[in-house]
């Protein structure tokens, strides 16, 4: 099939590695249209596209395992939007999360670096001196 491409092109295309294109396959997230004869994998345009899918899933935070839920609703057309919807729902949650945890560890780093003179013995650093606290 003239339209069928190797591993190697699929994956320059996609800006990818080759091996990450065979843990994607270990997965079931891309599939190879069909082997030659020497076993060598070749990929269709459906392939490229369920690998931008991804890319762009990727790019919203979706995990691996979120993004085959993802994937299997899109297979089914008939599936009800709603899950596609609570999955988004509960990654902004996950976001929302990560987002506070962030402002937390920047207000913490933001404390030390003020109590930080910046010049002298690393001995009276108090960033360092803060790390090397021991829980109490």
């Amino acid at each position: 099939m003239p339209d069928e491409m190797s591993i190697g092109t699929l994956a320059e295309r996609a800006g990818l590695t080759a091996e990450t294109l065979r843990y994607y396959e270990r997965r079931g997230l891309i599939e190879p249209s069909r082997r030659t004869a020497a076993n060598y994998r070749l990929y269709d345009e459906m392939a490229a596209s369920r690998l931008r899918f991804i890319r762009r899933a990727q790019a919203l935070g979706f995990s691996l395992g979120e993004i085959a839920q993802l994937l299997s609703l899109h297979a089914y057309p008939e599936s009800d939007m709603h899950e596609v919807k609570v999955l988004a729902q509960n990654k902004i949650r996950e976001i929302d999360l990560k987002i506070t945890d962030l402002q937390r560890m920047r207000h913490g780093l933001e404390v030390l670096t003020e109590q930080c003179p910046g010049r002298g013995s690393t001995a009276d650093c108090p960033i360092l001196g803060a790390l090397l606290e021991e829980d109490g």
